[in-house]
């Protein structure tokens, strides 16, 4: 039986050695932090640099993943590619490998209508038997998927088996969209790294999936929200805004260049390395705004 999807499941980095090849050691440190942090469980997504491993890197890390959890909590592993057969050998690894759920983002390089967007979604659930994410990371990357095809999915295929993590802008409303669109049975998990949290949760989200960077910040605001307290909510949530706020303003290379080197400073990672090729990089001025930010963070959540 698949682990529960449910609150604080972030989406791990992948850490690389100055070969470029994987770095399994930091790797572990990161899973074993995560769950330390109080983290239900993790997954893979853009931020894991997925695009820029090879096709046996993936169906490696697969494995490792599920073995370094032991146990401890869901696996997810995104699954996502530019056919439906590549998506449906990624996620036939993942069921093999234990992993409790897939995630799949539709294919980047071409806008797929709405007959080819709801077979790519039919091959994978009808490929294995785990539990499908249905991403929209089109906030950041690849094509929005309208409301009328993850209506579709659900009636299909029910709340058990369709998941959804919608990330289009604008977040909030295309949150309560699909919410009632689909009369509250869609379950539904956020994704804008804890700076729309706060209001997706007042929306119904069943669950968060950050980067691992802010974790600890994320798992109490999440716990904070839970029991409605407001004071710690906000104390918090400010820092967390203003962190993530740099990380967007150059995309995904920004989130990958911060959120590695959050890693470093936290002392989980060795190298900020990522897989080039990449469009930007960490510039002086903003790490030094990103150390003060952290320091806001750190004492938020202990504070004298």
């Amino acid at each position: 039986m698949t682990r529960p999807l449910q609150g604080v499941l972030p989406i791990v980095h992948t850490p690389f050695l100055e070969d470029d090849s994987i770095d399994r050691g930091c790797f572990q440190t990161e899973i074993d932090w995560l769950y330390a942090q109080g983290a239900e469980g993790f997954g893979t997504g853009m931020v894991s640099e997925l695009l820029r491993l090879t096709s046996e890197e993936r169906l490696s890390l697969t494995q490792w993943l599920v073995d370094w959890s032991a146990g401890r909590g869901a696996v997810f592993m995104s699954v996502g590619a530019e056919s439906g057969a590549q998506a449906v050998l990624y996620a036939r690894q993942a069921e093999r490998a234990g992993c409790d759920a897939i995630m799949a983002v539709p294919p980047l390089t071409t806008r797929l209508p709405v007959p080819a967007l709801l077979e790519y979604y039919r091959r994978l659930a009808e490929a294995v038997s785990l539990p499908v994410i249905v991403q929209d990371a089109s906030g950041y990357v690849g094509q929005s998927i309208p409301i009328a095809v993850c209506v579709e999915l659900l009636e299909r295929y029910g709340a058990d088996k369709i998941v959804f993590k919608p990330e289009g802008a604008p977040i909030g409303p295309n949150l309560s969209a699909l919410r009632d669109a689909t009369g509250g049975k869609a379950r539904i998990f956020e994704g804008s790294g804890g700076i729309l949290l706060v209001d997706s949760f007042r929306r119904g989200v069943a669950g968060t999936m950050p980067g691992v960077d802010l974790l600890d910040g994320i798992v109490a605001l999440w716990r904070a929200l839970q029991h409605g307290d407001d004071e710690t909510v906000y104390r918090v949530y400010f820092p967390i805004c203003a962190l993530v706020a740099l990380q967007m303003q150059a995309g995904l290379d920004g989130f990958l260049a911060i959120e590695k080197y959050l890693l470093v400073k936290r002392g989980l990672f060795r190298s900020a390395r990522r897989r080039a090729p990449f469009s930007w990089s960490l510039d002086a001025e903003t790490a030094a705004e990103v150390d003060r930010l952290l320091r806001h963070l750190e004492s938020a959540l202990h504070p004298s």
